[in-house]
């Protein structure tokens, strides 16, 4: 992640828990001396734990052998990220913010240490994904396997692995703290993607993390680190143990069309085909979004909103920001049907709209 994205700011709830392991042991006795503990239970207490640590230990140990290979560094001329390796053609994902505008760029493998130097195949902003190449793909380059995050449960242990402050190959430890959350990004106080469906995760995510890889114990990558929440009463300093990651699914999805197409042509996210902007009222709120153009064909287009409208509502979700109506169609799907609550020259109306796609 660059370190603007760092500063991005989280605009949905987190909730975290927190659980306790307690064991518990008893011993039993014979008349009246000092009880004395049953073999048995001796070789539990000496060597049951000590064991399940070192079980865990050792999965650990083989899933960051397994995976970190496919783990690189990604150079831009001023930011530096994370990738993965995606196939064994050269094709590597990582986050669109990483590599920025920029078309070429080096990457450092777990194998070379010398940079590699790779092309960008196609970046989609709107999902914060792009898939750049290397130009000449070297012996031993692993793909990365990617799992299903349909399957992906809160309590998971997860392992996030990438290139923080430039530190290549690190690796920190978490558990997935929630799933399907709605995060927008704000890069440097601007409007930033909004992502549907999130993974949260407590393992650390820094500056550098962004496009690496979150990883569970069966060694699938499970999405790619992609921004750690700020706190803004702590001047917009990194929250601790909240980061989130694209769901690997999305990234797959993402992936395959840019790797077999060259773009994206079917996002399978909702859209009202405008663009807006965030407007106040008398009290300087955030009172709704002004309609700036509208796609003609499109959804807006077809119920009739035309700019200069002030979209105030999308289904029961009130609408103050550009923002908030980027989360309210997040996880709406195209061909959806909704209503849009509007006014126009101080008239409020409410429209039925089938969404078009993003």
């Amino acid at each position: 992640m660059d370190v603007p994205a760092a500063r991005r700011t989280l605009r949905t709830a987190a909730v975290l828990g927190s659980c306790c392991l307690a064991l518990a042991s008893g011993c039993s006795g014979f008349g009246g001396g000092p009880a004395e503990e049953a073999p048995a239970a001796r070789a539990g207490r000496v060597t049951g734990v000590p064991l399940a640590a070192t079980d865990l230990q050792n999965q650990y140990q083989k899933v960051i052998k397994n995976v970190l290979p496919s783990v690189v560094q990604i150079q831009a001329s001023s930011d530096l990220g994370s990738g993965v390796v995606y196939d064994g053609d050269g094709h590597i994902v990582t986050n669109a913010h990483v590599v920025g505008n920029e078309k070429k760029f080096k990457v450092t493998t777990a194998n070379n240490e010398e940079p590699l130097t790779a092309t960008l195949v196609y970046s989609y902003p709107e999902q914060d994904l792009a898939v750049i190449r290397l130009d000449k793909v070297p012996d031993g380059l692993r793909a990365a396997v990617f799992g299903d995050t349909e399957k992906v449960q809160v309590g998971q242990i997860t392992l996030a692995m990438g290139s923080p402050l430039g530190l290549s190959s690190s690796v920190t430890e978490g558990i997935v703290s929630a799933t399907g959350r709605t995060v927008s990004e704000n890069p440097s106080g601007g409007p930033g993607a909004t992502i549907p469906n999130m993974v949260q995760t407590s393992a650390a995510i820094n500056p550098g993390n962004s496009g690496g890889a979150l990883v569970d114990l069966d060694g699938r990558v499970i999405g790619i680190p992609t921004l750690a929440a700020t706190d803004p009463d702590l001047g917009g300093s990194t929250a601790p143990g909240i980061g989130f990651a694209i769901p690997g699914s999305m990234v797959k999805t993402v992936a395959d069309q840019i790797i077999r197409q060259g773009k994206v042509t079917d996002s399978g996210r909702a859209a009202l085909g405008i663009t807006g902007r965030t407007v106040v009222d008398v009290n300087y709120q955030p009172a709704g979004v002004a309609v700036v153009t509208v796609k003609p064909g499109d959804a807006a287009d077809k119920a009739g909103i035309r700019p200069g409208d002030i979209i105030t509502k999308v289904g029961a979700d009130d609408i103050t920001t550009i923002t908030s109506l980027a989360e309210s169609l997040a996880s709406d799907r195209p061909g959806q049907k909704t209503t849009v609550t509007y006014s126009r020259d101080g008239i409020e109306r409410t429209v039925g709209v089938t969404l078009g796609e993003q």
